[in-house]
């Protein structure tokens, strides 16, 4: 349990720091460039990745795909809690479980019990109360997009790496080191660009703050791994846990250190968001 503790803990985190940014005058997608370069040099610490495994026949197609989502999805997600706060973006990077267990259904026909069609139903009602805004001015505001991103480009994300993981040839941390190099390079070229059109500049702040963000980023997903492992046999209490534990812990952290405002359906929104989680829980307990 001390690795989804862990786990839990580097992810909140992540948004914290994502949250100080703007306080720092932090370029984020500049600390997101040094982020995937610390998480390359730490997966080639930890997870030891096997060179010659990788060739025409792995699945590049999904890894281009990835390392282009990922840094994009990594700036909506830094504008989410920069705009929204960390209790509604926690909110829709947990709830993106939402599209592949949808993806499941109807791409991969794959079989649906009751508990999962009502915990489905209740996410979907999470969503909604947890974004509501409390005036009709900020509802016109397009701020609510940065979290619909979030929530959507996280949910394609977990469909990719799950396709990813089919390739059993291929060790799965292999693969994520192959996706990380590739998002590297992706944000050196969005960053040679801005800096080009002078829309930016090199600054070490942004070095130390992707370094830190780095760490953490990488740590979220050792942690989670080593808890998948060490609790091979109950992969629904990782799951629940993790996504229970992010949910709770980020509400707190928003409201008690960034004393970020809620409506009271904001509220009835974050118990429903993990009513979803559990109920999801226990249809795929009931499944197995």
């Amino acid at each position: 349990m001390i690795y989804i503790v862990l786990s839990i803990f580097c992810s909140v985190t992540v948004a914290m720091l994502l949250k100080l940014a703007k306080r720092y005058q932090i370029s984020i997608i500049q600390a997101v460039t040094i982020n995937y370069l610390t998480v390359i040099v730490l997966s080639l610490l930890f997870f030891k990745p096997d060179f010659k495994v990788i060739n025409s026949s792995a699945p590049w197609p999904i890894y281009i795909v990835l390392s282009v989502l990922l840094p994009t999805i990594f700036l909506f997600l830094a504008a989410s809690v920069k705009h929204l706060g960390i209790v509604k973006t926690d909110i829709a990077q947990r709830l993106s479980l939402f599209i592949p267990i949808l993806a499941a259904y109807f791409i991969f026909k794959e079989d649906f019990n009751q508990l999962k069609f009502i915990g489905l139903g209740i996410a979907f009602l999470a969503i909604i109360l947890t974004f509501l805004r409390k005036t009709e001015a900020q509802s016109k505001s397009n701020k609510w997009l940065y979290p619909i991103m979030v929530f959507i480009g996280f949910g394609v994300i977990d469909i990719l790496f799950k396709q990813i993981a089919l390739h059993k040839e291929l060790p799965y941390t292999t693969s994520l080191f192959v996706v990380f190099c590739l998002s590297f390079l992706v944000s050196i070229i969005i960053v040679a660009t801005m800096v080009i059109r002078k829309k930016t500049k090199i600054q070490l702040v942004n070095v130390g703050c992707g370094l830190i963000l780095g760490v953490f980023n990488f740590g979220n997903i050792l942690f989670y791994l080593k808890a998948h492992k060490a609790l091979a046999s109950n992969p629904s209490t990782v799951f629940a846990s993790m996504n229970l534990g992010v949910i709770v812990v980020g509400t707190l952290i928003g409201i008690i250190v960034f004393k970020e405002k809620l409506s009271k359906l904001n509220y009835l929104g974050i118990a429903l968001a993990v009513c979803a989680v559990i109920l999801i829980t226990l249809s795929q307990l009931n499944a197995v």
